[in-house]
This record gives C-alpha cells, structure tokens and sequence, in this order.
C-alpha cells in the first residue's frame, strides 16, 4: 500500500481537511458584496450571477450523493486526490475568468468538489483516529462549515471596499492548492468501501435533477414572479423529484442512502428536522438583515456588523468538542434553537436594525446556527453503526444544502415583493424565519417525548469500533405505536 510521508499523521491529515472545505463555503458567503463588481466586470447580468451561485450551490448538494456511490466502488484516497486536483481547477479558472463561461464552470467545480471532498474526507478523519481525536475533529468541521461562512460577510466587505474581487478568488485558489499538497503527503492507499454494492445510477440521476431543477428555479426569482412558470416549474418539480429520491432510497432493497434506517429511529429524524428548520430560519436572520442595511454602510462596516457570528460559530465548535462525549450534546441542537429564535426575534426590534442590535442579533444567530446543524449531526450519527457515518454525513449535507441554499432566494423574494417596501417586506420574512425556528424546536422535542428517547451518555469507544450506535434510538413515535418494545439503554441494547 503506498503512502505519503505524512500519511496517518493526525495534525496534518485534519489541515488537509480544513484547507479543502474552506475556500467554497466562505467564498459562498462572501459573494454578496462583490457580486455587483463580478457582473459588471464580466459583462454578465445579475440574474446570470444568481443563476451561477444557484448552479454551484446544486453541485454542491448533488456531489453528497456522488461522494458516497464513488466511495463504494473506487479507492476512497486516490479519489480524495483527484477531488482536491480539480477544486484547484475549478478555484483557477473562477479567479482568471475572463467572460461568464469560464467564471460559472469554475464555480460549479468548486461547489461540486467541496461537498465531494467533505463526505469523503471527514468521516475517515473520525473514525480512523483515537477517541480523543474526536473532540477535535468535531470541531474542524464544525468551524470549516460554519466559522467559514460566518467569515464570509466580512472578507466580501473587504473586496467591496477594495473594488475588487479577483484578490479574494485566487486566495481561494492558493488554500486549494494546499489542500491538494497536504492530500498527496497524507496519501494512504485504501480500497473501495464496498465493490459488490450496486451502482445506483437512478439515485443519482434524480438527485442531479431534482437539485439543478429546484436551485436553478429559486435562482430565477430575482427577476420574476413566484407564479411564473420559469420559475414555478423547475422550483417545485425539482423539489419533487428529491422527494422522489428519498422514496426510492426508502424502499430499494440495497440503497445507496440510509434512508430508511434514519427515518425510522427518532434520534436522527429529530436531528435532521433541527439541522433543516435552523438552516432555513438562519437565512431570514442574516442575509436579509444585511440586504437592509446595505443601504445604510459601506461593505466593510457592514461585514464587520456581522463579525459576532464568526465568535459564535468559534464559541459553540469548542462547546461541541467539550460535549461529545456527555450526554449534554443532545441537549446542544435544542439550546442553539434558543439562540437562532432569540436572534431572530432582536432583528424584529427594529427593521433596519441599528448598529448595536445588529451586532447583538448577529451574534446570538452564529450561537444558535452553530450550535445546531454540526452537533444535529453528530447526534444523528452516533444513533447508527459508525459503518453507517458517511452515508449520514451526505443525507444531512444534501438535505441541509436543499434548505439553506434554496430557501434564501425565496426568502429574498419575499422581502422585496411583500409590503410596501423592503424595510416592510424584510419584516414580513423575519417573521416567517422565527416561525420556522419555533416550529424546528417543538417538532424536534415532540419526536424525543413521542418516541420515548432519552438523552444518554454516547459509547464513543463502542461506537468507534464498530460494535454498536453510540446509544440506543428507539423507533419512531414508539409511544404512539403498538407491539414495539420499550426503550432501553445503549448498553444494554449492545450486549
């Protein structure tokens, strides 16, 4: 088996990880402020410019899927390689863009090889390595996903302020290029996960489809109206067809996607809910706040507004690595709910919001967003088989990347076509987005106390062994069903 000189050598395998996840989820985040700069200097339309982030915002979502049947079928590390060879690529071709074409295939790349790169590099980065290193592996990605985007605001405030954009992208580039450099010295030669599975190409067709339909749809709703069929049509039939791809992965025999695994165990459902609910409520709480107060600061003072959600995210990824192994990081995801709501609730004090609730909301909305996806994560995958981590990752991640990234268009419509004007519009969406807060948290409660399940202290050793979940997750609204037997604890249900 070959291998890197840095091969197996923790430090050095989790920079690699960090590097890779980075450059996409904060540049997805910094977008914004530079937008107007990109579109003007390309000659493209702002609508091309929503439709390219919609587009790699759906190669993100359907490269989870990808991710997972690659794994099964092709060596897992030479894979990891080439994934990070055409981030580098793809941040090149963004960065030296010189007509649309070029800027749009680049970013495609990018957002197709960053979720690539996360199914594929994370899980291994858990379970290959002590319990110990687990605490910190939770919260690399914690701060790769979340502290990434928190950053985001404020770089693309910086560029704004510069009147550039080019700067930012071939940063991005150079923290790819490193990515690729740590893959190859870490290189550790593994074989494919499982050759025999079958090749699910259905459930990739339908992801790809039902993810590019519904992005490119929501995308469209910059320049025209909800009811337009332009956007109607691909908006709900791609959303359609995704939950054709959840029934499919329900009922097939050998799935690609644990589907029917997870949505039969309370644990993980309440998980997923709360992951999906806070990622929808989250855009209301902040990319509409900052499109109401563009108008007030200049990018820059408007980026650093929103600073306190990057110490948020760094506050609840050390929270997260102190819990991991307490039975407290069930109580985390509905803890950060709080905060998201209590967020949400100080932009509604006054909209546009002054400098000081601003500071104040921001802050609260990056405890809360990162206090629960991350840790709603984790504890949907320590209620399964540690076998079972990647295919978790990626159900989460696509459903995750569905509400986060599709919903925010939507939300933005709302703001400037409800009311008299944005400020009215805005509101009306703060509204909706603390609506959806509120409801994440009571369904996500109400599926513990209708199922019965109960927070335990996780089997982290156990679980990293592979002789059983973490803790025992009973079946789904179990207290509301007959003939099934009562809850009993992890250990128990191990032995």
């Amino acid at each position: 088996m070959r291998q890197g000189p840095l091969a197996g050598r923790y430090p050095a395998v989790a920079a690699m990880v960090m590097l890779a996840l980075i450059p996409y989820l904060a540049l997805s985040a910094a977008l914004g402020p530079i937008t107007p700069i990109i579109a003007k200097q390309l000659h493209m339309s702002l609508q091309t410019m929503s439709l390219s982030s919609g587009l790699g915002n759906a190669a993100y979502a359907v490269g989870t899927v990808l991710a997972v049947q690659f794994a099964q079928h092709l060596p897992q590390r030479r894979m990891l390689v080439l994934y990070a060879t055409l981030l580098v690529i793809g941040s090149v071709l963004a960065a030296a863009a010189q007509d649309p074409g070029m800027y749009i295939a680049g970013h495609v790349l990018q957002g197709l090889c960053t979720s690539l790169l996360l199914i594929a590099a994370v899980p291994p980065l858990a379970l290959g390595y002590p319990t110990s290193k687990l605490r910190v592996t939770a919260m690399i990605m914690s701060m790769c996903i979340f502290g990434a985007v928190a950053l985001g605001p404020t770089v693309g405030g910086l560029q704004a302020q510069a009147h550039a954009w080019r700067p930012l992208f071939f940063i991005i580039a150079a923290i790819a290029a490193m990515a690729l450099i740590l893959a190859v010295l870490t290189f550790d030669d593994a074989p494919p996960a499982d050759p025999d599975s079958p090749r699910d190409l259905p459930a990739i067709a339908l992801a790809a489809i039902g993810c590019f339909a519904a992005f490119i749809g929501a995308s469209e709703l910059l320049t025209h109206p909800f009811i337009d069929a332009e956007t109607t049509v691909p908006l709900l039939g791609g959303l359609a067809t995704i939950i054709v791809l959840i029934v499919y992965q329900f009922r097939a025999k050998r799935p690609l996607l644990t589907i029917k695994t997870m949505l039969t165990s309370s644990i993980p459902v309440a998980g997923i809910v709360v992951a999906l609910f806070a990622a929808a409520a989250s855009v209301s709480a902040t990319a509409l706040t900052a499109a109401a107060l563009a108008r007030r600061y200049a990018p820059l003072h408007l980026g650093l507004l929103y600073l306190p959600e990057l110490a948020g995210a760094v506050i609840t990824a050390i929270l997260l690595g102190q819990l991991l192994n307490k039975r407290a990081i069930q109580y985390l995801p509905v803890g950060g709910m709080v905060f998201l709501t209590a967020g949400i609730a100080v932009f509604l004090i006054k909209v546009p919001s002054s400098q000081g609730l601003t500071l104040l909301g921001s802050g609260l909305t990056g405890i809360g967003l990162g206090a629960t996806v991350a840790p709603a994560l984790f504890v949907a995958g320590f209620s399964l088989p540690a076998t079972n981590l990647q295919r978790v990752f990626a159900i989460v991640e696509l459903m995750r990347a569905v509400a986060a990234f599709m919903i925010a268009p939507i939300f933005a419509h709302l703001a400037s076509t409800v009311g008299g004007n944005i400020d009215s519009g805005t509101t009306t969406a703060l509204w909706v987005g603390l609506a959806v807060a509120i409801s994440g948290t009571v369904i996500g409660v109400a599926i513990y106390a209708l199922s019965g399940a109960r927070p335990e202290t996780p089997d982290i050793d156990g679980f990293l062994a592979g002789r059983n979940a973490a803790w025992y997750s009973p079946p789904l609204l179990a207290n509301l069903r007959r003939g099934l037997t009562a809850p009993v604890p992890a250990t128990e249900s191990a032995n």
